[in-house]
């Protein structure tokens, strides 16, 4: 019953999973369910994955899943990037994290290699990496979210990378964690027929509630109330701030409210968010919580930002939703609310910059009267996991055969 080479001479099948992790936590949290998922749909599957968050350690892994964390790395304003808690050299940092993800990958011996979203990792560190997994056989997965960003600034940052001869000579398969009627990710980038050959979309990843009594919130309101979250909430001090003045307003709304500032935000604002929150009744504010997945399944509905993941899990417990999509320093947020906004599937509030406090209280007192997203048909919407298991499955069934090609291994 074993085969597959004898479940590969008795270890088990590995995946190996990078995510390169500045800030924030969409990277993470979707690499964790798709490693969760595998595990599931797999008993002889063990995933690791290679991560920069500083606070992966903060989530529960179920069994079968485990983490390398490389040291972190956090992006100034000006666009460079910088290290996140040691005080060497960016360069130095870099070095440690390529060597650690290649040292990891040659002792881990994966059976399957899958790099979320940036195709040469972090200024190029998992390059070595992927010649080396290449010489020996291992198929490459490249994972893309639904957006990447407006294709004007996403083909000028590809040729700055130099990323299209990796994805070209490398790579084995693109997933796209979407579909094409909400959007082609990598529009408008001239591919070689072959690349576009090697894209499979597998709807959005479904999310589950793992442990629905975990968590920090011990005091939710009994009755329905409203989630709002930020994410990381590096950058949602305007989406918290907007929707506190609503309910500071006094106006009549039909809920409360839950905050999750998020654990990325400065300090201070967290600490002014906490102390406006603590003077409304109806107001309940915390920093962070791993288990997201249980919030969101008690809410009546969200706003939210609209990252990757939080569409997923408003997609997946079938909540209303408004949208306040950032649109710096790139339009994917705002992209993916405007389309899923056109199909119904949530309500899109544009910052504007001013803010207009009875704009977000006539948004929240619509969200009732929305429809869920289950009510609007779209055929594969959330068939993302079992998509991903599938195509893992097909892959790790092939007996592997060591590269018959010239390709330098990085050592």
């Amino acid at each position: 019953m074993a085969t597959i080479n004898e479940k590969r001479a008795g270890r088990g099948l590995r995946v190996l999973i990078y995510s390169h992790d500045t800030l924030g936590l969409g990277h993470l949290r979707r690499c964790r369910a798709i490693a969760h998922s595998l595990v599931e749909h797999d008993k002889d599957v063990s995933v690791l994955i290679l991560s920069g968050s500083p606070i992966i350690g903060s989530f529960d892994f179920r069994a079968r899943v485990d983490f390398v964390r490389v040291p972190g790395v956090i992006k100034l304003r000006n666009g460079e990037y910088t290290s996140l808690n040691l005080h060497i050299d960016i360069k130095e940092t870099l070095a440690i994290r390529a060597s650690i993800i290649r040292h990891t990958a040659a002792a881990f011996a994966p059976d399957l290699f899958l790099v979320d979203k940036e195709p040469l990792g972090l200024r190029g560190e998992v390059a070595g990496t992927l010649a080396m997994l290449k010489s020996r056989g291992v198929p490459l997965i490249l994972g893309l979210r639904d957006v990447m960003d407006d294709p004007s600034l996403l083909e000028p940052e590809w040729k700055r990378k130099n990323v299209l001869p990796a994805v070209r000579d490398l790579y084995d398969e693109i997933w796209v964690y979407g579909l094409p009627q909400i959007c082609d990710p990598l529009a408008g980038i001239a591919l070689p027929k072959s690349v576009r050959r090697k894209i499979t979309y597998t709807g959005y990843l479904h999310r589950t509630v793992c442990n629905p009594n975990q968590g920090y919130v011990k005091n939710l309101p009994d009755e329905p109330y409203l989630l709002v979250t930020t994410g990381g909430g590096g950058d949602g001090d305007a989406l918290i701030d907007w929707t506190l003045r609503a309910y500071e307003a006094g106006a009549e709304l039909p809920y409360p409210a839950v905050f999750v500032l998020g654990p990325f935000m400065q300090p201070e604002s967290q600490t002014e968010f906490l102390r406006r929150a603590e003077r409304l009744k109806n107001v309940h504010a915390i920093t962070f919580d791993a288990n997201m997945e249980a919030l969101m399944d008690r809410a009546a509905g969200i706003i939210a930002m609209g990252g990757y993941n939080t569409f997923c899990e408003i997609l997946s417990f079938d909540k209303r939703a408004i949208i306040v999509p950032r649109t710096t320093p790139r339009l994917e947020q705002s992209i993916r609310a405007e389309r899923a906004s056109e199909l119904g599937l949530v309500q899109m509030l544009p910052d504007d910059g001013v803010r207009d406090v009875g704009a977000m209280i006539n948004a929240l007192r619509m969200l009732p009267r929305q429809k869920r997203p289950s009510e609007i048909v779209v055929p594969g919407l959330l068939d993302g996991l079992p998509n991903v298991n599938r195509l893992m499955t097909r892959h790790l069934a092939r007996p592997r055969m060591r590269n018959r090609f010239s390709v330098a291994s990085g050592g």
